[in-house]
């Protein structure tokens, strides 16, 4: 059946309820969603207990109030099956603003399942929220609070964080759902042990994996808000003031071209700020979520991350080799962190990390120029590294690290104006033939001398000079002469268009 099928035959969706346990080694939740005519759901979390505390009467109603939001970002995983038009709160009261924050998190978080399904809806009408009478109110405490609780998804994102945040190392703890070997190493490698690593367990319900099986809709789901959610029980039960994240520049863009698609929708800045406003409105205030690495770009965070070489055999972030801790090496996730990585570290290493070269293999493949590849890489990210300018030259603090990764984003820094006019110069060199353009590459970005590529090309210097004059004149020719020197950032190509090559 497709999506309205589905949702004529299974109209209701139902929250029906969450229960918190604890025993002397761990806090235990579970919950009940039901789709009508079809099946219940009881997905479970498990949480250690660091300290041994206990709940008690000051602390409870504050802690049902995280587990029941938890709940509501887990519900949208079950509701997906059949996309019921319904979906039923029982108990707990939703004011409007609240269903709408939640409506928009849904829409806007499954919009990768939407496209691939096919499905056409709006924000206003793809879901009714019908909440209960049980106003769950928010709580002010007074609680000292430090340090930052940081996400691992064993991948070099997280990685970088630690590294870049190591001044508050004795205050920090690392979090990790449902660790495996590259969560693991990472934490202990960066010098968390046992007692600093959170550790939590995430049971999805079986009955969700047998009808996604049969065929009921599936698809990618804001798992990011989870993690948010979630964060905020782990943040407040081990009193951490930062929920530290290590979402990029990109996570802001839409995925699909022209149209607005974002795969990644709760890893944005806007869900960011969307998070932290539902939460100091609705639970506390105590605790502040946002991405360390939010105004760098996935360029930046890989050249920072190759300066960290104890760290090469730990990291993995393919998803089709996930369970087993490798890198397939036959995937797009594969080959795109190989791409990405390979203008900063060498290709022993990089064979080393992924047991073959990812490059050789897709230039066969697909005819690829990787050469022009790695300078399109290298050269875009030495124009603005924020990495070095921004974080690394702060105090690095929390509190410094927050208040200059908000400055970055009200700049509006738009680093796809220097990447799209980066591709447009690459595209008019692809016009060139093969000795202009290693010519170009080697004077306006690699900084050598006319008199060295002569040399070593075995020419008089002068006919280097008239054919760089040649390819000077090419480019500017299809270039907008009033707005190049403000959107092509190499100082390099400035230079080479603005003066003839003597």
């Amino acid at each position: 059946m497709n999506f309205e099928e589905l949702r004529n035959v299974y109209p209701e969706f139902s929250y029906n309820w969450y229960k918190l346990d604890e025993d002397d080694y761990e806090y235990k939740i579970s919950y009940e969603f039901e789709i009508k005519n079809l099946s219940k759901f009881h997905p479970t979390w498990c949480i250690p207990k660091k300290n041994n505390s206990k709940f008690n009467s000051e602390n409870k109603e504050l802690i049902e109030n995280m587990v029941f939001n938890l709940g509501m970002a887990e519900l949208v995983s079950y509701w997906k099956i059949t996309c019921s038009p319904l979906v039923t709160i029982k108990n707990i009261y939703l004011n409007d603003k609240q269903i709408e924050w939640w409506k928009k998190l849904y829409f806007y978080g499954l919009g990768e399942f939407f496209y691939k399904n096919n499905i056409k809806t709006n924000v206003t009408n793809f879901m009714n929220i019908k909440s209960g009478d049980r106003k769950l109110d928010k709580v002010e405490i007074n609680e000292e609070f430090e340090g930052a609780l940081v996400p691992i998804g064993g991948g070099k994102d997280s990685i970088v964080t630690l590294d870049v945040i190591k001044e508050d190392f004795n205050t920090n703890m690392c979090y990790v759902i449902n660790p495996r070997g590259a969560t693991e190493e990472t934490a202990e490698n960066a010098g968390y042990d046992i007692n600093r690593r959170c550790y939590v367990k995430r049971t999805l319900d079986k009955n969700m994996l047998e009808l996604n099986a049969k065929g009921f809709l599936n698809g990618h789901t804001p798992f990011s808000s989870i993690v948010a959610f979630s964060g905020l029980l782990v943040a407040y039960l081990n009193k951490k003031k930062y929920i530290v994240l290590s979402n990029e520049a990109s996570a802001n863009e839409s995925t699909i071209y022209e149209e607005e698609v974002n795969h990644q929708y709760s890893k944005s800045y806007e869900f960011e700020e969307d998070f932290n406003e539902y939460v100091e409105e609705n639970i506390f205030k105590n605790v502040k979520y946002f991405s360390l690495l939010r105004p760098v770009s996935e360029y930046q965070i890989a050249k920072h991350f190759a300066k960290l070489p104890n760290f090469y055999g730990i990291f993995k972030s393919c998803n089709a080799g996930s369970k087993k801790n490798i890198w397939c090496a036959n995937c797009s996730k594969c080959l795109f962190v190989y791409i990405i990585l390979s203008p900063f570290m060498n290709r022993k290493d990089m064979i080393a990390i992924f047991g073959e070269d990812l490059l050789e293999k897709e230039r066969k493949e697909e005819n690829c120029s990787i050469s022009q590849y790695r300078y399109y890489v290298k050269y875009t990210l030495d124009l603005n590294d924020y990495i070095s300018r921004t974080y690394l030259l702060t105090n690095n603090s929390p509190e410094s690290i927050l208040k200059k990764s908000e400055e970055v984003e009200k700049q509006k820094l738009n680093e796809d104006i220097q990447m799209k006019n980066t591709e447009i110069i690459f595209c008019i060199l692809d016009e060139l033939n093969p000795i202009a353009k290693k010519r170009f590459l080697e004077y306006a970005l690699e900084g050598k001398k006319i008199v060295e590529i002569a040399k070593e090309e075995n020419v008089n210097h002068s006919s280097i000079s008239r054919s760089l004059n040649h390819t000077r004149k090419s480019i500017i020719k299809k270039l907008d002469k009033e707005e190049f020197e403000n959107r092509l950032l190499h100082m390099g190509i400035i230079l080479f268009l603005k003066n003839e090559s003597k």
